[in-house]
């Protein structure tokens, strides 16, 4: 498996520990490092994400309900929910990954970890983050 996908599934799993769980997302990570003897690029790439996505969270959420306007963050299954933030904060937020990489990772977790339906729940809204806060060179713009 590819490092940066085990990264996005560490740092997913740290926010949904501290979303759901209430677990403050350096201990989450902390527990998920334990003993997997994780190279040191897959360790500060989901530090990374997941310290940004929580440290950004009501930006994200703002974002999310702007492009679901259906659904309330607090309706959307805990899983969907944090795919949704650390794909946007990763969309937003790092510049370096083309946004197409992080739709795509992000309907990958939501389909191994959310429900059937997750998938193209996660990949519909990221599409309308992606039309109302990208340009068309795949770089953000004016999600801050």
């Amino acid at each position: 498996m590819r490092k940066r996908r085990i990264a996005r599934q560490i740092a997913l799993q740290a926010l949904f520990q501290a979303d759901v769980g209430g677990v403050p997302i350096s201990e989450g990570l902390e527990f998920l490092f334990q003993d997997k003897n994780l190279p040191k690029d897959v360790i500060e790439f989901a530090t990374e994400l997941a310290v940004g996505t929580w440290e950004h969270k009501e930006e994200l959420d703002r974002i999310i309900q702007e492009c679901a306007p259906h659904w309330s963050i607090e309706q959307m299954t805990g899983v969907d929910r944090n795919i949704l933030r650390m794909a946007t904060y990763e969309i937003l937020h790092m510049p370096d990954t083309p946004y197409s990489v992080s739709i795509n990772e992000a309907v990958e977790l939501a389909k191994l970890f959310g429900t059937s339906n997750s998938g193209r729940f996660v990949n519909g809204i990221l599409g309308g983050i992606v039309k109302k806060y990208c340009s068309p060179s795949g770089k953000a713009s004016g999600g801050s």
